[in-house]
This record gives C-alpha cells, sequence and structure tokens, in this order.
C-alpha cells in the first residue's frame, strides 16, 4: 500500500512546493507549503514549525492499518526539543506548571509502529498547549476515531494544527508559548475508488460537544485558516471531496 502511494504521489507531484529532502515525497496527507515555513520530515508525520508562535502550524500524516498493529510500548511520556531544527523552540519548563497540557498533533498511539517515529511524536514540533478536558477528552475521541476509521478503510490521511483568532488565552513559559484559541483537524479517506474529506474545529476550552456538531467541509477550514488542504489531489477530485461532507463515511 505505501509503494501505492508513493506512486500516486509522484504522479501529481507538480501540485505541491518542490522540497528539499530527497527522502520526502509529495503525499496526500500534505497541505500547500509556502517557501517561508520550516517543514520537518519525521519517520510518521511532517511538521511545519512556527519559530514565533513556538507551536506547529500544521502537522500531517497517513496512518494505515498496518501502522495501528505496531507493538512497541513503553509508559515513558518524555518530551523533548528536536535536537535537529534550529531557531526557538518550546520546551518543558515552559509548560511546567502552566495548567495546559502538552497536547500532541499527530498522537503517539498512531506511532508505535516505529520506536523512531513514536520519540519523534514527543519534539516540541508536533506539540502545542491545550486544555486538559478538551485534550482528554474531545481531541482524544476524535484521535481514536481516526484509527477505527484507517482500520475500516485501511489507510486515512490526516492534517491537523491550531488557529489562532484573538489569543484569549495568552502565552505559556519563559518563550511565550502561544496557546490556541482552537484546533483543527482534516481527513481523506478512499473508498471505492472515490475520495470523500472532513473535517473538525475544536475550541481549546473543556466544553464538550458531539463530535458531528463540530464536522465542517474541508472548504469551510480552508476558508478560515487560509490555506489549501490536500493539494496533491487532481483538481477536480480535490473539489469533490473538499466540497460537502457526508457523515455515513465517517460514523
Amino acid at each position: 500500500m505505501k509503494y501505492l502511494s508513493i506512486l500516486f504521489s509522484l504522479l501529481f507531484s507538480a501540485c505541491i512546493p518542490q522540497v528539499n529532502d530527497t527522502n520526502t515525497l509529495a503525499q496526500l496527507e500534505l497541505p500547500s507549503i509556502e517557501d517561508t515555513e520550516d517543514v520537518y520530515y519525521y519517520s510518521g508525520f511532517t511538521s511545519s514549525y512556527n519559530h514565533t508562535t513556538l507551536v506547529p502550524n500544521w502537522v500531517a500524516y497517513e496512518l494505515t492499518t498496518e501502522e495501528l498493529d505496531g507493538n512497541y510500548n513503553t509508559r515513558s511520556s518524555n518530551f523533548s526539543r528536536d535536537p535537529n531544527v534550529k531557531g526557538r523552540q518550546a520546551s518543558r519548563e515552559d509548560y511546567s506548571r502552566s495548567g495546559w497540557d502538552k497536547g500532541h498533533m499527530a498522537p503517539k498511539a498512531d506511532m508505535r509502529w516505529s520506536e523512531s517515529a513514536y520519540w519523534e511524536s514527543h519534539y516540541f514540533t508536533n506539540v502545542c498547549p491545550q486544555n486538559h478536558e478538551m485534550n482528554a477528552g474531545d481531541w482524544n475521541y476524535l484521535e481514536k476515531s481516526v484509527r477505527r476509521l484507517a482500520r475500516k478503510y485501511n489507510k486515512i490521511w490526516v492534517v491537523c494544527g491550531p488557529i489562532f483568532d484573538i489569543c484569549t488565552y495568552g502565552s505559556i513559559g519563559q518563550a511565550q508559548v502561544q496557546i490556541p484559541d482552537r484546533f483543527f483537524k482534516a481527513l481523506l479517506i478512499q473508498t471505492n475508488g472515490e475520495y470523500h474529506a472532513i473535517a473538525f474545529i475544536m475550541p481549546n476550552s473543556p466544553a464538550h460537544h458531539k463530535l458531528e456538531s463540530q464536522a465542517i467541509s474541508v472548504d469551510e477550514l480552508e476558508a478560515t485558516i487560509n490555506r489549501d488542504l490536500f493539494c496533491n489531489l487532481p483538481d477536480s477530485i480535490e473539489a469533490a471531496a473538499e466540497a460537502q461532507y457526508d457523515l455515513s463515511y465517517w460514523k
């Protein structure tokens, strides 16, 4: 399945900006990438890190059924700076006693197929300050739903990240890590030869909502975050998949 994804990516790579990492091929989960972004490619995900907000602009990854069967297991969950990243990064001290969770964008539970992927998911290039109730509640439920969907459709493409509106919650730590107002997650699946997409926006607050009440089309999300998602799809397929969503595919 991985080889089919790579072949597909090569055929339609023109719609994604070129990258300098020869080990990275254009993949369906990647959004449009601006020339000024610092994009980092890890074993299990890709992150665009913002050295001003000190959180990722977005994190994207592909999740397969085979990866869900990974058995790397540890109780340890140590967060750290990525030693290969130049420029400002958040640190554990910034989050310490802040009252905010170190919220994964690419979940560690999706990275147990590889020891390196698991530990890379703990880099601060994959972390945002999240309200604990949201992180352990609605966001966690959505992460579990993504895993169920990956098993149902054999593969799912995911892109997620923070949304800053009016910076209601300010920042944490000496480095002033900015706290997002909301978070987004967009999903893409293929079934019976057709692509289907859906997006979600969740407030960074303790309030709980039914998942379907937070669902929107990818087109609506793109208008909110001002970024083209799933741009590696052919234009006609992308337009049809992103214009609306059918909840029957996502239950």
